[in-house]
């Protein structure tokens, strides 16, 4: 019965240690990509904000900030893609032979503005299918009730308040929050008292009643 639990213990320890030791190999190809993603197409460079950087064929990446910086985990000799509106996109690979964990990039994109055609989409076959079937509709008292209630403003206020955001708008709304944080980075903001943009919004949200209410 000893014997036995003898040689249980060193498979157990043996397989730990076969573990440990593979869990090491892994976190020695491990690396902290961190850099800069600036602008290229002229001599004066400024950050691209919000730069997609993808680990190509693994389905999974970052952004970079409002200032062009970013930070990744990933692996040595994986391919990295920079991709944003507006430039080309860019690969870079990290190369194998790193002797450090961590590894520095100041990626430049080149600007790659494309100017697409007018496309203009019917139900119909043509234009003047469509005149004619317009021109034919038949729209009722009822229905013509039902659009003015459905596009009534106080209809639209009960479902921008009760329909729940998904996830890209939640995501913008973050990235928003931070750009209007970052563009008074180091200065006091601006005092809405004299913002006469905010005042009419007061004054519209007193004619609609929003501070009455709030207080109910």
């Amino acid at each position: 019965m000893k014997k036995s639990g003898y040689i249980l213990l060193i498979l157990i320890l043996g397989l730990f240690t076969n573990t440990v030791l593979a869990q090491d190999e892994n976190d020695e190809e491990l690396v902290q990509f961190s850099g800069m993603v600036l602008d290229g197409s002229t001599q004066e460079l400024f950050p691209v904000p919000y730069t997609n950087i993808l680990v190509k064929n693994k389905g999974r990446g970052t952004y970079s900030d409002f200032q062009g910086f970013f930070s990744i985990v990933v692996e040595k000799g994986d391919t990295i893609v920079f991709s944003a509106v507006g430039y080309k996109n860019v690969e870079f690979e990290i190369p194998t032979d790193l002797d450090d964990n961590r590894y520095s990039l100041v990626q430049l994109m080149t600007q790659d503005a494309i100017n697409l055609p007018e496309t203009v989409v019917f139900p119909w076959p043509s234009r003047e299918h469509f005149k004619l079937e317009f021109l034919a509709m038949d729209v009722t008292p009822e229905l013509q009730e039902r659009a003015a209630r459905n596009l009534a403003n106080e209809t639209l206020a009960r479902m921008r308040n009760e329909v729940a955001k998904d996830g890209r708008e939640n995501a913008n709304y973050y990235m928003r929050q931070q750009a209007r944080d970052y563009y008074h980075i180091g200065q006091q903001p601006p005092m809405n008292i004299f913002n006469p943009v905010a005042w009419k919004k007061f004054f519209d949200s007193w004619k609609r009643g929003d501070f009455k209410n709030k207080k109910e």
